[in-house]
């Protein structure tokens, strides 16, 4: 048995914040049914590599799923809506503010219907003077201070790759219906739950807040930057915590021929052997924590002078000998063919019936008595028959509502 097995989650999300929350849900066993208008999520269609199949940008987010097909804006739609949400214990949501209410179903009605149902949504904004900016990924990243605090000194503000402002809003959902679900089985009564991406990314981003109070005491030591002001600066790859870190460089040099490697006050003398300087551990200069932090930029500069020498593999093994916190940058290329990774559920090959295999990542919740099998996404109303025969609708009835247009 699954850890949500038997909860029923209605899924009218799209695109990517949505349907990563939803798929988590589907992952931990939940029976999650996407509901989509005749026309189908529209990522359904973009960034296609395979013509007349959906594309990876649908695939990966909406495994384990289940897909009907509903034209919101017809009288019969709308009360086939009601039986669904009458049946409901989640419904998720991340349409623009005020969509689900114009469609007739505002969060009164959607209690009356069922007192029961937790009802989320995902929005870009709260409700103050944001609340009508149209919300992507990038504009949550710049307004939550992720790119402000992202980049080197003299460059400009920067993305980061990782879709904190989606996936990452996303994780925040699923925690609050988690929490909600929970308190059911207290009260039983459902509630709402509301998670804006701008404020996902500005928790994500919480130590940089925790900077900019700090600079009020004077300069942040454990920053590589010369000069502050009054914000806190892009400091390149500085780790921006108790321990100096950096990405140095690794042969032959190409762009992700890199390790990242953390500096702690017990990891000094070790590197100093390992790099061929075993008298940096004694000199005043170096020795300590303290005389370091002022010259941050040359120490890692003496640690690269070794590593440009040596791929990133051996001196990964090398600093990890000595118990030196360090990583190696890893490119996409290397994510999806990383045995341990496959071999972990972490990265996984699924069989789609119109694409083929495709590389998705797997569920990165890992339960002991709740095992995860990635299962291909649900073509565009591919459950119609299954899930609406269950509410009574006749195939007679079923065949007349998809050529009106209803389904």
């Amino acid at each position: 048995m699954k850890a949500l097995e038997g909860v029923r989650v209605l899924d009218m999300t799209h695109v990517q914040s949505g349907p990563s929350c939803t798929q988590l849900l589907a992952w931990l066993g939940a029976d999650v049914v996407k509901l989509e208008a005749p026309t189908g999520d529209i990522t359904r269609q973009q960034l296609r590599d395979v013509p007349g199949a959906d594309s990876l940008y649908f695939t990966m987010l909406n495994c384990n799923k289940r897909s009907i097909t509903l034209n919101m804006k017809s009288e019969r739609g709308k009360e086939i809506f009601t039986e669904l949400v009458k049946e409901a214990d989640i419904l998720v949501e991340n349409f623009g503010p005020g969509a689900v209410d114009r469609m007739g179903f505002p969060w009164e009605r959607l209690q009356e219907l069922n007192p029961r149902l937790i009802y989320a949504s995902i929005k870009g904004f709260g409700p103050g003077k944001y609340a009508k900016f149209k919300a992507y990924e990038v504009v949550a990243q710049a307004m939550g201070g992720s790119m402000s605090t992202t980049g080197f000194e003299d460059g400009p503000p920067l993305a980061t790759g990782a879709q904190i402002g989606d996936s990452g809003t996303g994780v925040h959902a699923l925690s609050g219906i988690l929490a909600a679900l929970y308190q059911r089985t207290n009260t039983g009564r459902g509630q709402r739950v509301q998670v804006a991406m701008q404020h996902a990314v500005l928790n994500l981003c919480r130590v940089k807040l925790r900077d900019q109070q700090r600079l009020s005491h004077g300069p942040l030591n454990e920053y590589p930057n010369e000069q502050f002001g009054d914000e806190v600066p892009r400091s390149g790859n500085a780790s921006g915590g108790g321990q100096p870190g950096w990405a140095v460089r690794c042969a032959p040099g190409g762009p992700n021929d890199y390790v990242y490697v953390i500096v702690q006050p017990v990891g000094w003398k070790p590197i100093s052997d390992i790099i061929g300087r075993p008298e940096l551990a004694e000199d005043p200069e170096w020795a300590t924590p303290e005389a370091r932090l002022p010259k941050l930029d040359k120490m890692f500069q003496l640690i690269e002078e070794w590593t440009i020498q040596h791929d990133k593999w051996t001196v990964l093994d090398r600093l990890n000998a000595a118990n030196i916190p360090c990583g190696p940058i890893l490119s996409t290329k290397e994510l999806v063919e990383d045995e341990s990774l496959r071999e972990e559920g972490i990265v996984v090959t699924v069989d789609h019936p119109e694409r083929g295999e495709f590389v998705t990542v797997g569920s990165p919740l890992q339960l002991s008595d709740s095992p995860v099998d990635v299962r291909t996404p649900p073509l565009l109303g591919e459950h119609n028959e299954e899930i609406y025969g269950r509410l009574g609708v006749s195939a007679e009835e079923l065949a007349e509502l998809k050529s009106n247009g209803v389904i």
